[in-house]
């Protein structure tokens, strides 16, 4: 009998457990919803919603990968006009702790990317509904190739790829930017013959480091943490894929300029002091700027959006010497 109980008690944890990586949409980091709770402390703010310029174009729903039957889309914003020596291109990957989010979050700023000469690709990932850590970098890594593959179409200049990415999105951004070559984080997506190597990061209020001071993820204490549902694992057990998840760890000579934008949340940019001054031991370029008394998921509303879109693209026509017009 109680061979029989054991058994059982196994079946059904690996039950839950396979049950656990089921795609299971997370609907509860919306635009609106964020916007709503936003407003009760920032009554001043209004959703971000710029108009589609005429000299851009929109292709949406492009499926860049399929794993075990599930489609990853993204959407590409681009200009009309075609560039004789291509245009920069810009890998956006939305936030929602690694467990909610949706790529529309960031079709404001692609609109204005694309307008401003810029081929801004939004995509999807794997969240932690559904594959744990390092899925949803592999899936990136994935993306990155396809538009490397894709250069032509939608005429990008392959040695000018940038990665940027919000909240979790930006954590990933940076992750993504520091781990050129990495075999185990490359994954097995496709597009070999290209690079996912970047030459430019825009990390918006995004963790660089997991075990750190200043970092408040994996404090289970009160309920499973968002960055526990996405590694699988408390950082106590399994500090290894925390470490390895943190940009900070993988500075290298190698890692290419980087942007940081930042809420007054100072535990949303943790290890951010650290990876500069790694960053400026290997004299790479780096930017900081700070919304003072901003809320984390400032860049969705009015009046942060068009300053961090000002940001952004400053950056970006600097470190990749593009002229906009």
């Amino acid at each position: 009998m109680t061979r029989t109980f054991l058994l059982f008690i196994l079946i059904v944890g690996v039950f839950f457990s396979s049950a656990a990586q089921e795609r299971v949409r997370d609907t509860s980091f919306s635009v609106y919803s964020t916007f709503i709770k936003t407003r009760k402390n920032h009554p001043e703010i209004s959703i971000a919603s710029p108009p589609l310029s005429a000299t851009v174009k929109v292709k949406t729903g492009l499926v860049y990968q399929k794993v075990n039957g599930r489609r990853l889309e993204l959407d590409v914003f681009f200009p009309k006009e075609r560039s004789k020596s291509g245009y920069p291109a810009v890998l956006m990957i939305h936030g929602g702790g690694w467990r909610s989010g949706d790529r529309s979050h960031n079709t404001p700023t692609a609109k204005v990317l694309a307008e401003n000469g810029y081929v801004a690709v939004s995509v999807e990932y794997r969240l932690s509904t559904e594959a744990t850590y390092p899925a949803a970098v592999h899936d990136l890594k994935t993306a990155i190739r396809w538009i490397r593959a894709n250069a032509r179409k939608y005429n990008i200049d392959t040695s000018k790829v940038a990665t940027w990415g919000c909240s979790a999105g930006g954590q990933l951004a940076a992750l993504l930017g520091t781990t050129a070559g990495n075999a185990r984080l490359e994954g097995q997506g496709g597009y070999t013959k290209h690079s996912s190597a970047v030459q430019a990061i825009v990390d918006v209020d995004g963790t660089l480091a997991f075990i750190h001071p200043e970092s408040g993820e994996g404090n289970d204490s009160q309920g499973t943490s968002a960055a526990t549902y996405w590694f699988g694992f408390p950082k106590t057990e399994r500090p290894d894929l925390w470490y390895e998840a943190a940009p900070l760890s993988h500075v290298s000579s190698k890692t290419p300029p980087i942007l940081f934008i930042n809420s007054s949340v100072d535990r949303m940019h943790a290890g951010r002091d650290d990876m500069i001054r790694k960053l400026n031991s290997w004299n790479i370029y780096s930017e900081v700027h700070t919304f003072k008394d901003a809320p984390h998921p400032f860049w969705l509303f009015n009046p942060w959006f068009q300053p961090t879109v000002s940001h952004t693209l400053n950056f970006l026509n600097k470190v990749f010497q593009h002229n906009q017009n």
